[in-house]
């Protein structure tokens, strides 16, 4: 199994992993044979990339920290609530704790495992996919950090309902935070609005809803809404603050240019001490895959070949596949980065 870009796909390869809506329907199967139809279909759909079996590279496999069921049930969850919202209905606080509590347990279950970011995203369903990220890498960071369960428990409902504000059309009259007019720019940030949402939950707690607050400070002092600094903002704000901008940028959500998930990271170590919390940032890096299983990547020695597998503790040295693309795809040997101390990793594709 590889993951390639969109753009790269050719009529004929096969899907390697299910493509669901936000409701958890399956839109379009694993094992079905793409024909430019298809293809088609899903560029309109937002897909930007995806898996595709590779009979040469069968032992590829995704090692997911959190299930996709679970992930699935989560996205629903998630989608659910915003549909209560739009009902005038408050959120449904102990189902969203539900769900949150078992991403929780196969978290910690599965802490050895590095997070790969492996959901297909369309139009449909790409905002919950991203609040669920957030709230799986907050996750791993809070219990790499060693918070207990129930600050965990607060993190991750926060981390999970962090962007709900961008779901609302306006903040009512009677949320204005005091000290803003009703034209303030800052008073309309779905920070705002996402904390006054929460705040009002009885099932949602004051800490939970001040994550959604926060996540877009700085510990610099110039992030948004209130331009915090350092320990003003709460160490579970710092933390979702890391896995928000990381997803973000590999998952290009705002319709910008999107990172490898290695520029990602390096990009978020540059902004350690201006942006992000240096301890935070550290927990980040022992959590996330470099180079995700599947992808395509170019070694020092001219090698090209695919990563299979993973060192938990030395996320940029993974396990690579190496074949010969220019003649009948014939495999060489396997290249383990962590033993093989001076190849490194040149070019990632697409």
């Amino acid at each position: 199994m590889r993951y390639v870009s969109i753009d790269q796909l050719d009529q004929g390869e096969q899907l390697g992993k299910h493509i669901y809506a936000s409701d958890g329907r399956i839109l379009l199967n694993q094992g079905v044979t793409l024909t430019i139809g298809l293809i088609s279909k899903l560029r309109q759909m937002g897909v930007r990339s995806i898996f595709i079996k590779d009979d040469r590279f069968p032992e590829v496999e995704i090692e997911e920290v959190v299930s996709e069921t679970t992930r699935r049930e989560a996205i629903s969850t998630l989608a659910n609530s915003i549909q209560y919202l739009q009902e005038g209905q408050p959120i449904e606080g102990n189902s969203v704790s539900s769900i949150v509590e078992k991403i929780i347990d196969e978290v910690m279950a599965n802490s050895d495992v590095l997070i790969h970011l492996t959901d297909i995203r369309t139009k449909d369903n790409e905002l919950f996919v991203h609040m669920v990220n957030v709230c799986i890498i907050s996750v791993m960071i809070g219990v790499q950090s060693g918070l207990g369960k129930a600050k965990v428990q607060e993190l991750a409902a926060g981390a999970a309902l962090h962007d709900i504000g961008k779901l609302i059309d306006r903040v009512s009259r009677r949320d204005i935070p005091t000290g803003y007019t009703e034209g303030d720019e800052l008073m309309n940030h779905h920070s705002w609005k996402g904390f006054n949402l929460l705040r009002k939950s009885p099932d949602i707690s004051t800490l939970s809803a001040h994550i959604a607050l926060a996540h877009h400070e700085n510990i610099d002092g110039t992030g948004q809404p209130r331009g915090l600094e350092k320990n003003d903002i709460h160490l579970l704000a710092r933390i979702v603050a890391v896995a928000n901008d990381y997803d973000h940028m590999v998952s290009s959500h705002t319709g910008s240019k999107s990172f490898f998930p290695h520029e990602a990271c390096e990009i978020i170590m540059g902004q350690t001490n201006s942006r992000f919390d240096h301890q935070v940032v550290w927990q980040f890096l022992r959590s996330i895959a470099f180079y995700p299983n599947g992808t395509q990547v170019k070694l020092s020695s001219g090698l090209i070949g695919v990563v299979t597998s993973q060192h938990k503790g030395l996320p940029q040295r993974p396990v690579v596949r190496a074949y010969d693309p220019d003649g009948d795809g014939v495999l060489f040997e396997e290249v383990d980065l962590s033993k093989e101390t001076t190849t490194f990793i040149t070019r990632v594709f697409e």
